[in-house]
């Protein structure tokens, strides 16, 4: 959606090595913000964005507008949202009611527009690339690919957000990927249990006084709305929450021997 980080560039880098030409759009879509604010403070830069695309091998880039994709955007009562299906059940769909049909209309109206060939998404909106593969899968196209999550030196996520951050709050923002790990060494240690590694994850956040959105765990390729009980299989555990007013997510697969660490 803009304002693009080592994170995104890190995807163009990719798609420049694996492929003949790339496209990257830039569209902040008004239809998955539910709150009209964090739309409006959501930050933009066209000129650096398009100067660092050039850099990582970007061809070409799409900056369509809601007229583009939605001829009846003069009237966003005529836009067809669609249903994101079962991975936009629980987590971020509880927290942003409508976010998820919001990113599914458009990103299908972008997978039309672009036809065959390769998309690539970036693991850190993690339900969010479940929902886009399946997407994917029922159009029968493009090729879907997720890549890791690119982190700044703390351990925090790379975001657009965090340049939304005091030096303070990025500081803080450093406790949820620490979170995450704890949850990972719980893993590792023999804790298998959903509630007991939820509750050590969020003991973590807490202990820094983060406002805690959600801290839970889902198994991991096989999406469910309600958070699962006891003994896991493949867990990835998830994180929303606010610092100054700042949304963040992040997340992290706990897997069960250190060759599958990431």
């Amino acid at each position: 959606m803009g304002a693009l980080h080592r994170g995104h560039l890190s995807l163009v880098e990719r798609a420049a090595d694996e492929n003949d030409l790339v496209c990257a759009s830039i569209f902040v879509n008004p239809l998955q913000f539910n709150n009209e604010g964090d739309f409006e403070r959501y930050p933009q830069d066209l000129d650096m964005d398009f100067a660092h695309l050039e850099r990582a091998g970007c061809a070409m880039v799409f900056t369509g507008t809601m007229n583009d994709f939605f001829p009846e955007a003069t009237n966003p009562e005529r836009i067809r949202t669609l249903d994101p299906g079962i991975c936009a059940q629980g987590l971020e769909g509880d927290c942003r009611p409508g976010h998820f049909a919001g990113v599914c209309t458009i990103v299908e109206r972008l997978f039309k527009t672009v036809g065959e060939g390769r998309s690539y998404f970036g693991e850190k909106d993690y339900q969010q690339s479940r929902l886009v593969l399946e997407l994917a899968q029922r159009l029968g196209s493009p090729e879907v690919v997720i890549c890791p999550t690119i982190r700044e030196p703390s351990g925090l996520a790379m975001s657009s957000r965090n340049q939304l951050l005091s030096e303070t709050g990025r500081n803080k923002a450093a406790i949820i990927h620490q979170s995450l790990q704890h949850a990972r060494q719980c893993w590792r240690d023999g804790e298998h249990d959903a509630e007991k590694i939820r509750n050590e994850m969020r003991s973590v956040l807490e202990r820094a006084e983060l406002e805690i959105e959600y801290a839970d765990l889902r198994e991991e390729g096989n999406w469910s709305a309600d958070s699962p009980l006891g003994i896991m299989d493949r867990p990835r555990a998830l994180i929303a929450v606010r610092i100054e007013g700042v949304r963040l997510i992040d997340n992290l697969y706990l897997p069960p021997s250190p060759a599958e660490c990431s």
